[in-house]
């Protein structure tokens, strides 16, 4: 998925804490062994919530590389549908958008087939996908042609934190072309990458107009870390973002950045509201990142915290962020 471990500060997690998240989303601890209990309840159960960032993989038909990885043992079996029923119960999800899992390059029509399959199930909630892709090859165009009029392909995402993509690869020609032919049929592309890199997804946005972008997990901020100058590089990369009238940004994966075991929703609080105050109330969506999130969090204990921090803000702003600017910009309904 991201390779996961090159992203957002948790690699640094044990995996004996990874095993705690996991055994906590299953129910079999209690939130308080895991991590900090989060701040007073605030949230709607009657508000309907469209999670765009729903991962899931089976091992018996994907390969996923970076989930051999000692650190993720917690995550070194197959998440299906049912268990993400179970990690979202009693929050009302009406519809997800799938998030690409990483998986070899050379599985990633396996790995569309398999989403649109699950797209089509009649009692399913999930209404869409956004497929993998090697966008960087010349070949990217003959592969997304077999997808980009299936109503469920709804965008790709290729992740640029992995080491093996150096910085300035989503600048290269190549790249480039394949990120403007996604725009001239209908598709999206995530920009997820290192925070201090958003200026280089901003100079591709500027060359690909026709293309929208989605600005994934805030923008992958370590809300750990003090130093000024990575904050500042990232509020300048998101401030850029959101100046382009075809980005948008998706609150999502932030919790993963988080301080194991002692994080509130307080510690998220900068970064999100940051995000929604600079994107605005039509530009920024919900993402759940299960089950990445549960190196910190369950999918609940995120979902509440993300709803703590935007307590204040006016139920319209709150029904845009969790149901209604996913279902406008992803074209679910």
């Amino acid at each position: 998925m991201d390779r996961l471990f090159s992203r957002r500060r948790f690699l640094a997690t044990s995996a004996g804490l990874g095993l705690a998240a996991l055994a906590l989303h299953r129910g079999e601890l209690e939130p308080s062994t895991a991590q900090a209990a989060p701040e007073p309840n605030v949230s709607d159960p009657a508000l309907p919530v469209i999670d765009t960032h729903q991962h899931l993989w089976d091992l018996t038909r994907l390969r996923l590389p970076w989930v051999h990885d000692p650190k993720a043992k917690h995550l070194q079996h197959s998440f299906l549908v049912k268990d993400y029923d179970e990690a979202t119960a009693r929050i009302n999800i009406v519809k997800t958008v799938y998030m690409e899992v990483n998986c070899d390059p050379s599985q990633h029509e396996t790995e569309a087939d398999y989403v649109i399959n699950l797209c089509k199930a009649p009692n399913g909630k999930m209404r869409g996908a956004v497929i993998g892709g090697s966008v960087q090859n010349p070949q990217f165009g003959d592969y997304i042609k077999k997808f980009a009029a299936n109503p469920h392909v709804k965008g790709v995402r290729m992740v640029l934190h992995d080491a093996d993509r150096p910085k300035g690869l989503c600048l290269e020609r190549q790249f480039v072309r394949n990120v403007q032919l996604l725009g001239e049929l209908g598709l999206s592309f995530d920009l997820c990458m290192r925070p201090a890199e958003l200026i280089d997804g901003v100079r591709l946005v500027e060359k690909c107009p026709r293309t929208r972008f989605i600005v994934d997990h805030c923008g992958n901020r370590d809300v750990q870390s003090t130093d000024e100058q990575p904050r500042r590089a990232w509020e300048q990369g998101i401030k850029a973002a959101a100046a382009q009238e075809n980005v948008v940004c998706k609150i999502s994966g932030i919790v993963a950045t988080a301080r194991p075991k002692t994080w509130q929703p307080s510690d998220l609080a900068p970064a999100v509201n940051f995000c929604l105050d600079t994107f605005g109330p039509n530009r920024v969506f919900f993402g759940g990142d299960w089950p990445v999130c549960t190196l910190t969090a369950t999918f609940r204990q995120w979902f509440d915290a993300l709803q703590w921090i935007v307590r204040d803000r006016s139920p319209e702003f709150r029904r845009k962020l969790f149901h209604d600017n996913a279902d406008r910009f992803y074209k679910l309904s």
